[in-house]
């Protein structure tokens, strides 16, 4: 019994593997093949998913494979996934069935060409029903076997009439995919302001919220309208580094510690970020820009010792007010981080409610 697992293991492991790009919205995920060879170019593939056939790109063609198997192993590709935020199916969920031909590409075309009129099509319809609803796009899957329209709505909206209507008109599947403002931009979006194309609709998959804490930390313009996307939220950019901003703030201390240098005892006044340097005001009103690591942050009760080794008199209780202040300063910082990580919560419910596929197809044949 115990030899039983290790052969299906062994037989999964003799499979080959190749990773496509697919689908309007871009979807990425493992097919299983049985070709020698993977072509060191650009390649268009016809594979067979849950929808039907449809025509992908092959993804990692350049390096990543060796004898038609695909080197990395599935653990890798998540992990390297995960970190970029790129959102892709670890499954095999179909099979490749052939490399596209010049009629396949063709058909693509020709596919591309009649989308519009469906989606003509659906609006007219729409408004004879008066629903309260929005087209933005629409995909024909390649091999015809259905037909999905993406629409924009406030909320959940009945379309199984609307369904009934398009699937007569069209004799085929019909599918009915709510989305949210950012896969708007993801189906639509063109040329950001950088010069490069939406990140959207390259590569970013996974959407995660973004905050103005992220632009605040970073030194970015404030102006919404300088830091907003195409979607008209804030730019998914701002959150490319915020974990190395994050990182680099923890080593800094806070603005008013009680820090000391090579030139004495001083305060915090200002410090930067990327270049890792803390302004410091001695006691004398001279500044002076110090690297992090040529400081150390002194406690209040190091102070208080050190004052008591100088001078044997009484320390007054003003002495302690500086320090009474700067535990007040880090009690308000604590509390605007809990409530930028409660935005946080609140933005990325919102984003899984616009997100979240409103399909209805069972008046569907």
């Amino acid at each position: 019994m115990s030899n039983i697992p290790d052969t299906k293991q062994k037989q999964a492991k003799n499979k080959k593997y190749m990773l496509v790009r697919y689908g309007r919205m871009n979807a990425m995920a493992f097919f299983e093949h049985h070709e020698a060879e993977i072509p060191k170019v650009l390649t268009r593939v016809v594979i067979k998913t849950e929808r039907g056939l449809e025509l992908g790109y092959i993804v990692g063609q350049l390096s990543s494979y060796r004898g038609g198997h695909f080197k990395l192993r599935q653990e890798q590709v998540k992990e390297y996934f995960d970190n970029s935020e790129i959102d892709y199916s670890p499954a095999n969920i179909g099979k490749f069935i052939r490399y596209a031909t010049h009629d396949d590409i063709s058909e693509e075309r020709h596919l591309r060409k009649i989308v519009q009129e469906e989606i003509d099509c659906c609006r007219r319809i729409i408004k004879e029903l008066e629903l309260p609803m929005k087209i933005v796009d629409a995909e024909h899957v390649f091999g015809g076997e259905r037909i999905i329209f993406y629409f924009m709505s406030d909320g959940r909206v009945d379309f199984r009439e609307l369904v009934k209507k398009i699937a007569q008109e069209y004799q085929t599947r019909i599918e009915m995919r709510q989305i949210g403002s950012r896969d708007e931009a993801k189906l639509l979006g063109d040329v950001e302001c950088c010069g490069q194309q939406c990140c959207c609709q390259r590569f970013l998959k996974l959407l995660k919220p973004v905050n103005m804490r992220m632009a605040k930390m970073q030194k970015a313009t404030l102006d919404p309208a300088k830091i907003s996307g195409y979607c008209g939220r804030l730019k998914c950019c701002l959150r490319y580094e915020d974990q190395t901003y994050s990182d680099l703030k923890k080593r800094l201390p806070r603005k008013n510690s009680n820090v000391k240098t090579g030139k004495g005892m001083g305060r915090v006044v200002d410090t930067q970020i990327l270049t890792q340097l803390v302004m410091v005001e001695y006691e004398n009103g001279d500044r002076e820009a110090v690297g992090v690591d040529e400081l150390e942050v002194i406690g209040a009760s190091s102070i208080k010792r050190e004052k008591q080794g100088d001078n044997k008199k009484n320390i007054d209780k003003k002495d302690d007010e500086p320090n009474i202040k700067d535990d007040k300063q880090d009690i308000r910082d604590d509390e605007q981080d809990i409530r930028d990580d409660e935005q946080d919560i609140r933005d990325y419910e919102q984003d899984i409610k616009d997100d979240e596929p409103n399909i209805r197809d069972d008046e569907n044949k």
